[in-house]
């Protein structure tokens, strides 16, 4: 038998992790007891959901909605709408609007990824069988997606980088999404052609993720359908979902049952196919629904709970339509007993009828995902006070400390460090556990003489392979002693399928929010841990410890410094120098990420505020678009950080440098 592959082992380890992580999280969930004990639970279920997705707004803003054009068809017209979700927003939609007297029972439809969004014709057709059956149907473009990309062409990807520009103010695309269809339900309700109190919602995939989160905090929808999307949090632990379906901590406190009993006693009807990916798959739905069912039957509506399952693979097919059709007749219109309709004969439109925007017509101020994320975050940077006098900046600093364990998903208490050290020549081979679970690998090069100091070198990257790079020979040739270390789900312990498009830490960064610790949180807590475990060594830490982050590991170096006072010198190499980017990030890690940083802690520079007095050298920087930077724009960026220094009266003790140069960077942290 052959032995295992301890290369193999380690790539699963992080991913066995976060799935042990969500069980314990969830273990002992029970159904409610009784009909007030749900009510109890159900309004702080909504609050959290809506604090994991940022908050909504206090005040909506006027919809302002302008009809641009219409199609008149048989038996319904289409009609292209603008609206205004929030201030300068625009949500492009279609609405089809049923011939004859109303007013009628209306549905919302939400995409899903459909590369043509609203115009792509399996979502089109739902909204024609509606229409023809008499609902006012109201399909509307998600934010980032079909007329409201970056671009004007049709078919872009709003996930990965381009939504992860939402996450250092602390919003999310699914809770920007959510918040967008209950400004629809809003737009429905004012139409003089609807029947504002029996009004649904269906979409598939990503849709159907937008359909049951909607309905579940908008008691408005009375009939709730998603169709590919249901499964259980704990399958998102192994799988690629798009940013939209991420919401940031939801293991903490619910699994995806929880969410669909917040749908009880309106009907529920979830539709799924048996060769859908696993997190979809006909098994998991099965476990939220069996955990779902008890809330509907405390309500003595068992019947408003369906699961209906088809032969097919990730779709929105006519079969499915069909079902969809019944249910939404039996609960929006009281007719019939559920059981699906016949969809009437179709045909759909070609993207430019139903486009609000044709060809290249949108405005050059249309408001784009990344925009809106850059605009929220100058807001929250223009509401940060300028500490002027130490006393002022001694109080900001306290804040911030108290808020960044939080903001980076809380830290573990220490446990057994369980160090293996063999040393060969004048290099240690290090594995330390970092918490159970996580085994970190790391190196340790001896100077030859008694060491000047000990520099961390972390590199993403490189890992413990960046013993070999120019910063650790300059370093060497200072006789300082050198670590390298695989930080977890990286280097040896990389997830062997996790780079999605820009973001090459993708799926293990989205496993770390569902259990609300971002992963640079984690990786801080690595170094810390790692340092614990050269103390415990005969050689211990000398007593200077210097940090040194390349590239996105930069955060890292300052989060971990801000936490650990062993840590007395820090060098960023090419960081980032400002979470604000109005286009999607380049060169990045999605884990550096942590929802909310910006909002609660500060920008990049406010973060490395928290050096001070220690020395800091920032060895060049670069944007989110990944453009290097020039010392001007380095300086400006970086003001704020030396007005902290000057405070502290340690104005020498901050070097910034416009060039990466290993050598340079290395003289100015070790003078």
């Amino acid at each position: 038998m052959p032995s295992p592959d301890p290369s193999a082992e380690l790539s699963e380890q992080f991913l066995k992790f976060v799935q042990q992580q969500g069980r314990s999280l969830r273990a002992n969930d029970a159904p409610p007891q009784s009909l007030d004990a749900w009510t109890a639970t159900q309004q702080q279920l909504r609050r959290r959901l809506i604090r994991s997705w940022g908050g909504f707004p206090r005040t909506a803003s006027p919809l302002e909605p302008h009809i641009v054009g219409h199609v008149q068809r048989d038996g319904y017209r289409i009609e292209k709408l603008l609206l205004q979700t929030r201030p300068g927003v625009l949500m492009t939609a279609n609405a089809y609007v049923p011939s004859g007297a109303g007013p009628h029972p209306a549905v919302l439809c939400v995409h899903g990824h459909w590369r043509g969004a609203k115009h792509e014709p399996v979502v089109q057709s739902r909204c024609i069988g509606l229409a023809k059956l008499g609902f006012f149907v109201l399909m509307v473009d998600a934010f980032g997606a079909g007329e409201r990309g970056i671009e004007t062409a049709l078919g872009e990807y709003h996930g990965e980088m381009v939504a992860a520009t939402l996450w250092p103010t602390g919003l999310t695309l699914a809770g920007l999404q959510v918040y967008e269809n209950m400004r629809a339900v809003d737009y429905l309700q004012s139409r003089p052609e609807v029947a504002s109190g029996k009004i649904g919602v269906t979409g598939a995939s990503g849709g159907g993720n937008q359909t049951m989160y909607v309905g579940a905090v908008d008691e408005r929808l009375k009939c709730v359908v998603p169709v590919c999307s249901v499964g259980t949090y704990q399958a998102y632990l192994g799988a690629a979902c798009c940013m939209c379906e991420v919401t940031p901590a939801a293991l903490t406190y619910a699994e995806e049952a929880a969410v669909l009993a917040l749908v009880a006693p309106r009907a529920l009807m979830v539709v799924n196919a048996t060769k859908d990916a696993f997190q979809f798959s006909v098994a998991e739905a099965q476990k939220s629904l069996q955990n779902a069912a008890p809330v509907f039957a405390l309500y003595d509506r068992p019947d408003h709970l369906r699961h209906a399952v088809f032969e097919s693979r990730h779709d929105y097919n006519q079969a499915m339509r069909e079902a969809m059709y019944g249910w939404m007749t039996l609960h929006l219109k009281g007719e019939g007993d559920g059981s699906p309709i016949p969809e009437p004969p179709l045909e759909t439109e070609t993207t430019e009828t139903l486009r609000c925007f044709p060809g290249q017509t949108r405005p050059e101020n249309f408001v784009t995902l990344p925009k809106f994320a850059a605009r929220e975050a100058k807001r929250l940077l223009e509401a940060r006070p300028n500490s002027n006098h130490l006393e002022q900046w001694e109080a900001e600093e306290t804040l911030m400390r108290e808020s960044m364990p939080r903001v980076l998903g809380g830290l573990p208490q220490p446990t057994p460090l369980d160090v293996e050290i063999h040393r060969t020549g004048d290099t240690q081979s290090v594995t330390l556990s970092s918490e159970p679970g996580i085994t970190i690998l790391a190196s340790r090069h001896f100077a030859a003489t008694e060491p000047a100091g000990l520099a961390v070198l972390l590199d993403l990257d490189q890992g413990r392979e960046a013993a070999d790079s120019a910063v650790a020979e300059s370093f060497r040739e200072r006789h300082w002693d050198v670590a390298t270390a695989d930080l977890r789900a990286t280097g040896a312990t990389a997830h062997r399928s996790d780079k999605i498009g820009r973001a090459p830490d993708h799926n293990t960064a989205e496993w770390s929010m569902w259990m609300g610790r971002p992963l640079l949180g984690q990786w801080a807590w690595d170094v810390h841990r790692l340092l614990d475990a050269f103390a415990a060594d005969a050689r211990g830490l000398p007593k200077t410890v210097a940090v040194v982050g390349v590239g996105p590991a930069s955060l890292i170096a300052l989060c971990a410094a801000a936490l650990d006072r062993r840590i007395n010198r820090v060098a960023t190499i090419g960081g980032l120098t400002s979470f604000v980017s109005d286009v999607p990030y380049e060169g990045q890690r999605l884990g550096i990420l942590a929802p909310g940083i910006l909002r609660d802690l500060g920008d990049v520079p406010q973060i490395a505020s928290l050096t001070a007095p220690r020395r800091l050298v920032i060895a060049g920087g670069v944007r989110g678009a990944g453009e290097p930077l020039s010392m001007a724009q380095l300086q400006s960026d970086f003001a704020r950080t030396r007005t902290v220094y000057q405070l502290h009266q340690a104005a020498e003790q901050l070097a910034i440098q416009p060039t990466a140069d290993a050598a340079t960077m290395v003289a100015a942290l070790t003078r």
